[in-house]
């Protein structure tokens, strides 16, 4: 090599050595896993709206991996092994089978929540205000929903004695509010026969069985798995000329006579603000669980009508909505 080519090649080299060495790595994306046990599409895309809104953006802050056991709640385990193969950072746990399938599985990534009828009765925190652990979220309070909704059926529709409660069979969490709904019944004298169901062909024996029992309403329980099956569910209480009771504003536009509940959306999104303090790291267990403060009452007039029931003014004036 002569001189000259020499010089120019060093040259060259020592411009670039500056550059190689102030190159910064590509920072790995936030990792957050989402198991649940029969996820809500649109919800999930309420999820995901929150955490565009707080900064984040899916394939370069964070990445999203979703594992739906869609209401086969044995395919929990192996969904959850699945997501911590992946290393997330912190799981989003929807439904009380899902948030037992999370802690079982594991003692130190974060677990946030929601939909779980009383996480305190279902093990998995210690206390609202002190989780403990790894877990915290949002207390979907379905016991306590399930007994003003009794309370609203008792004021709505004075005569009733018998009602039946509907539920996922294979969720903890809803066993719980079916005893909340019992032990309201108790007070106010109304008998309560449960109903519970683990697939959609469960539906048309229960509603027979209810037939049976000479039931006169039916609370719908929260779950993911029977809010899925909520048009099947009208269908046949309208064949059965039963009035429903429920907790969603979806169910009340599908024909419930009474919905009363919180509103899905707020709980969706401040589940996202529970993963943006964990991912900038706050710890679940200094985060206390939260109960929803916004609840909305849905009177459905034109199936109260077409089932000759009369709803007291006491209660429409109470109502959000009032479909007619």
């Amino acid at each position: 090599m002569n001189r000259r080519r020499f010089i120019a090649a060093f040259c060259g080299s020592v411009v670039m050595l500056p550059l190689i060495g102030t190159a910064q790595p590509l920072a790995r994306p936030h990792r957050i896993g989402v198991l649940a046990q029969d996820l809500q599409p649109e919800l999930l895309e309420t999820f995901r709206d929150e955490l565009h809104k707080l900064g984040y953006v899916e394939g370069t802050s964070i990445s999203i991996e979703v594992r739906n056991a869609a209401g086969k709640n044995e395919q929990l385990p192996a969904l959850i092994e699945d997501l911590l193969r992946l290393r997330v950072e912190v799981i989003v746990a929807v439904n009380t089978p899902a948030a037992k399938a999370a802690k079982n599985a594991t003692k130190s990534v974060p677990i946030v929540i929601m939909r779980v009828a009383d996480p305190v009765k279902s093990g998995l925190v210690t206390s609202l205000a002190r989780p403990g652990g790894n877990v915290t979220g949002l207390s979907f309070m379905s016991d306590e929903l399930g007994a003003k909704g009794i309370e609203l059926l008792r004021e709505a529709l004075p005569k009733i004695s018998r009602m039946g409660a509907l539920y996922q069979g294979d969720n903890p969490g809803a066993v719980v509010a079916v005893n909340a709904v019992e032990s309201m019944g108790a007070q106010l004298g109304i008998q309560i026969t449960r109903f519970p169901v683990v697939s959609p062909k469960d539906y048309v024996p229960a509603f027979e069985a209810a037939a049976r029992a000479r039931i006169e309403a039916l609370f719908v329980m929260d779950d993911g798995a029977i809010t899925k099956q909520r048009q099947q569910i009208i269908d046949l209480a309208t064949t059965h000329r039963l009035p429903v009771v429920a907790i969603y504003k979806d169910f009340a536009k599908s024909g419930a006579v009474i919905a009363y509940g919180p509103r899905l959306s707020v709980v969706y999104r401040r589940a996202a603000d529970y993963v943006d303090k964990i991912l900038k790291g706050a710890k679940a267990s200094d985060l206390p669980v939260e109960q929803p403060d916004e609840f909305d009452l849905f009177i459905n007039l034109k199936t109260a009508k077409a089932l000759g029931l009369t709803i007291p003014e006491s209660v429409l004036l109470r109502a959000d909505e009032v479909i007619e």
